[in-house]
């Protein structure tokens, strides 16, 4: 596959091993240059069976001691509405996959509070700490992350932007309620305004069952297509199995 297959940069990996390798080298140039910039490091992780491989990479050798992790502050893309105790939790995953494995001071981890009963107040409550925590940037102006990981579902969405529903057309917050088309339904997930203000998005792929979601991103149907970085970086990691069905 060349690299103008997809919008952005692509690199593909035999296996997750080798991909969770490339994401994790990938991810730590962004923490160099946040670092070197603002003495800060703001990062969304992504939920799902994908990323697990690449946070079990950084939480051990040698990723784990390469990272400044006191700098990091880690948001979350999305956030499924049950307890983050639960398994179907995006935060209890990056919780016991990577952060209770790194030294991330606690207070600079923000999950979403996806629990409470009123969503639209949770998500609420998250644009408005992404507002507080991260520089603005553009105009007007986003909150503006370092690096953002995303997933690809089958039907093309990413984060919580499904296909159809009102997140899609969100622009004036920068987190809002999301609607799946699989259990659990209810979600927060960020906006398009934040994910393309964002320095570096790097979407995770794998397994042979993405090349329609794929092939919506290059028509420019799926959700997905419309994460497009305004003078940022798109990164596509693929494994061999998800280049293959493309």
């Amino acid at each position: 596959m060349s690299d103008t297959t997809l919008p952005g940069t692509v690199t593909v990996a035999e296996d997750a091993a080798g991909l969770a390798a490339a994401a994790a080298a990938w991810i730590l140039d962004a923490e160099f240059a946040a670092i070197t910039a603002t003495g800060e490091f703001r990062i969304a992780l992504t939920g799902g069976g994908t990323p697990r491989p690449l946070y079990e990479a950084l939480a051990a050798a040698p990723w784990r001691g390469r990272a400044r992790w006191g700098r990091w502050n880690v948001y979350f893309g999305d956030e499924r509405a049950c307890p983050p105790d639960d398994p179907s939790s995006n935060y209890r995953l990056a919780r016991d996959t990577l952060l209770d494995h790194v030294p991330v001071p606690g207070e600079r981890v923000h999950r979403m509070r996806a629990e409470l009963a009123d969503l639209d107040a949770a998500a609420s409550e998250y644009s408005t700490l992404l507002a507080e925590t991260c520089p603005p940037a553009g105009v007007p102006p986003v909150p503006q992350l370092d690096c953002v990981l995303l997933g690809l579902g089958e039907n093309g969405h990413t984060a919580s932007l499904f296909p159809g529903t009102e997140a899609l057309r969100v622009r004036d917050r920068w987190a809002t309620r999301g609607l799946a088309d699989y259990q659990p339904f209810d979600r927060i997930t960020l906006t398009y305004p934040v994910l393309n203000t964002a320095r570096h998005v790097a979407f995770l792929v794998t397994g042979p069952t993405k090349g329609d979601a794929l092939r919506g991103v290059l028509g420019g149907t799926a959700p997905a297509a419309l994460v497009q970085p305004e003078g940022g970086e798109l990164r596509w990691f693929l494994d061999a199995q998800a280049a293959a069905s493309l």
